[in-house]
């Protein structure tokens, strides 16, 4: 059950030529990619692109009506492994997937793909999922870019922009038989706009023609003495071929004045922020027309080195918006002015930020700067004041204030009881080490639970534990998601264990579905897909690789029976590693199909139970320790009126979702028994609602009656 839907959108595909196309970035990709007669398409999904992956799922028919495939591919390096098609038979194919931890992944078929060249046009659709609204390492693609030798689009953030890029990108990898990166910020995946519509293309040779046909080209493998041979075509034809087609087709644009003394070179996705802060100095209107000449790299490598030479030409100063480091785009230009003994005076990262997220302020005050030293009669006497030196202390100040909001488990997720039972057993036993994995249960790591010190990669958990079953007094400990072990966790981290003997314990966290990145099917996953094997259980992939001591939970809820496994896995005499496969589905994913059905039923009258849990406020002894194991957001506290309690109590708020967890962890802790369940009915029948109201009469009566009986008390004793 992937997070979000995309069957009703996917129906503008359809739209003719000539047809507006409305909709957001990820369907304008898909489109385009559909206008420009692809015959295949596949990849691996995680955000910000993994709604793009959702898209194609969603829209499997309408690609196959076109001859097109579609591959749910099981890794990043699986997905541009799949490009291979595109080395030997000219057909046209693209893959998506995150980067730059998907890069990472499929950096060796990358390396083998741009070295083999492709006669068909190859696209790698990355989601530069760069920044503070990052959940992942901060690194640019970039680097993969030069170090393969493939081209790297960054086009600018709208919609007709990116839909020529895709097709940019196809010819550009024909013209110079090399594959091409187009790299998609988050917001540039989800902008909404519109463009006019083009054709839908059959490939002119299909998936299916190339079956019927094969073609072996020995020069296109990579082994001596081809390889060798690959890297001088690189040089001496692709490159030059790549630098010809760019500059004939213009892909980089030129914006603003045609003359100034000053000049602004940027990204291609960084063009609207650009515009945003020309707009705040006064020097662009409302339709982005700005008074500072532009320089917009929607292909950011390979540089053109006399477009750049020619717009430096007549000017003193100029300013290379990059974001991101390390700063290759203004290396790269200081090189060719240092070649060509220009004058010209290059900032970039002198004003700007060396790392980080180039967001509006931070764009707007940069180039401010710059004007302000290279330019000051561009600005208002405003903006050509030095900044206030009280802006830096406000924002200090409000970092004081404002409470840092560090990610957690959703309310009732099936991971959380996992590291509750954790702690318990960590309190019998003592500390162990315990390494995590990319994934939601990473999350561990934050308080209340504070278990986990690493994480290496998608899948790695166990592998990055290795150097820890050396021996010991205690077992090492490592946490592994059903989707990191689907990935590359069974032959990478589980098999790596059994081979070497392992003694460590490995926790496979099972939630149905690849969770973390968006709710997408995997193998083990129990929902029936109609397109895509699924129900293979993690056990039997276990028992294939070798594992001999597996347990499996089948509810993770029961924080006693979590305890108890995991305390018996830490003791056994059980020789090679010990696996446990702790499942229960995950909650925001339940809620999503759960909650429609539910409210549909309620607007039809039908009776509906929904399970809710409180805290008695008689029997809470303000400790708070069921919040210390558990720390689900529907737990806060409450102060009471009692004047003999001034600890504040435990309550559950609205947001409670029924799944048990704050109880079964008082009980597995042996905690005061304060929490109770109730199940609130809606739509009652006669007959219970006739009942529901005679036991609150009866409540009622019984609580005013000990009430006067503690008031006649009271007047006896006085």
């Amino acid at each position: 059950m992937a997070e979000r839907s995309f069957k009703k959108e996917v129906q503008q595909l359809k739209i003719p030529a000539g047809e507006t196309f409305r909709g957001e970035g990820i369907l304008a990709i898909t489109k385009a990619l559909l206008e420009s007669g692809v015959g295949y398409v596949g990849g691996y999904q995680g955000a910000p692109i993994s709604h793009l992956m959702d898209v194609l799922a969603d829209a499997e028919e309408i690609l196959s009506d076109l001859g097109v495939h579609f591959e749910a591919n099981a890794s990043e390096a699986a997905a541009t492994a799949m490009l291979a098609a595109s080395v030997s038979y000219p057909i046209r194919g693209a893959v998506t997937f995150k980067s730059v931890v998907g890069t990472n992944v499929a950096s060796d078929a990358l390396s083998n793909l741009a070295s083999a060249g492709v006669k068909g046009g190859a696209l790698i659709v990355l989601g530069e999922d760069y920044g503070e609204g990052s959940s992942i390492l901060q690194e640019r693609v970039h680097a993969f870019a030069m170090k393969s030798q493939v081209w790297l689009l960054d086009p600018r953030p709208n919609l007709p922009s990116m839909v020529k890029a895709v097709k940019d990108g196809f010819e550009l990898s024909e013209a110079s038989s090399t594959p091409v990166m187009l790299e998609l910020r988050i917001r540039a995946c989800h902008v909404h706009g519109a463009f006019v519509a083009s054709e839908n293309q059959r490939p002119p040779v299909t998936v299916k023609d190339a079956l019927a046909n094969p073609v072996r080209d020995m020069s296109r493998v990579v082994l001596p003495p081809a390889l060798f041979h690959h890297e001088q075509e690189k040089v001496h034809h692709r490159w030059p071929a790549a630098q010809k087609f760019i500059r004939e087709r213009g892909l980089n644009e030129k914006f603003g004045l045609k003359d100034g003394k000053v000049g602004l070179i940027l990204q291609g996705g960084m063009y609207n922020s650009v515009i945003r802060a020309l707009q705040r100095l006064g020097l662009a209107d409302i339709n982005g027309d700005s008074d500072v000449p532009l320089y917009v790299l929607n292909v950011t490598y390979p540089l053109v080195d006399d477009e750049f030479l020619d717009f430096c030409a007549d000017k003193s100063a100029v300013l290379v918006v990059e974001e991101g480091q390390p700063a290759y785009i203004e290396q790269a230009f200081a090189a060719m002015l240092y070649k060509t003994k220009g004058s010209v005076q290059l900032s970039g990262k002198d004003y700007l930020p060396p790392a980080g997220e180039y967001t509006g302020a931070v764009v707007h005050a940069g180039i401010a700067g710059f004007l302000r030293d290279h330019q000051p009669g561009l600005l208002s006497d405003r903006d050509r004041a030095p900044n206030r030196p009280e802006t830096d202390e406000t924002v200090k100040q409000l970092a004081e204030i404002v409470p840092q909001r560090p990610p957690g488990f959703c309310t009732g997720c099936p991971e959380r009881p996992i590291f509750a039972a954790m702690k318990l057993v960590e309190e019998e036993l003592g500390e162990h080490q315990i390494a995590g994995d990319i994934g939601c249960h990473l999350f561990s790591t934050m308080p209340p639970f504070n278990i986990g010190g690493s994480t290496m990669g998608y899948g790695l958990g166990p592998a990055s534990n290795a150097a820890f079953d050396g021996g010991g007094d205690k077992r090492a400990i490592s946490v592994l998601g059903d989707g990191g072990f689907w990935h590359s966790g069974l032959t990478a981290s589980v098999g790596n264990a059994v081979f070497n003997q392992s003694d460590g314990v490995v926790m496979i966290v099972d939630n149905y579905y690849s969770a973390a990145t968006g709710g997408q099917d995997i193998l083990s996953s129990r929902a029936n897909n109609p397109t895509k094997a699924t129900q293979h259980p993690i056990e039997k992939a276990l028992a294939g690789v070798g594992v001999n001591w597996v347990r499996t939970i089948d509810r993770t809820y029961d924080v006693g029976k979590m305890r108890d496994t995991l305390r018996e896995a830490l003791t056994t005499e059980a020789s090679g590693p010990k696996v446990i496969v702790a499942s229960s589905e995950c909650m925001l994913n339940r809620q999503r199909r759960e909650r429609p059905i539910r409210n549909q039923a309620v607007k039809d009258g039908k009776r509906v139970v929904t399970p809710k849990f409180g805290v008695d406020e008689d029997v809470c002894t303000g400790d708070h320790a069921c919040i210390r194991l558990s720390g689900c957001p529907s737990l806060g506290l409450k102060k009471l009126d009692d004047p003999l309690r001034d600890d504040p109590i435990v309550q559950i708020d609205e947001s409670c979702v029924g799944c048990g967890n704050c109880g079964e962890v008082a009980e597995a802790a042996i905690l005061c028994p304060s929490f109770y369940q109730v199940d609130r009915v809606q739509n009652p029948g006669r007959f219970e609602a006739a009942i529901s109201k005679l036991r609150s009469r009866l409540i009622a009566a019984l609580q005013s009656w000990r009430e006067n009986r503690r008031l006649v008390k009271q007047d006896l004793v006085a």
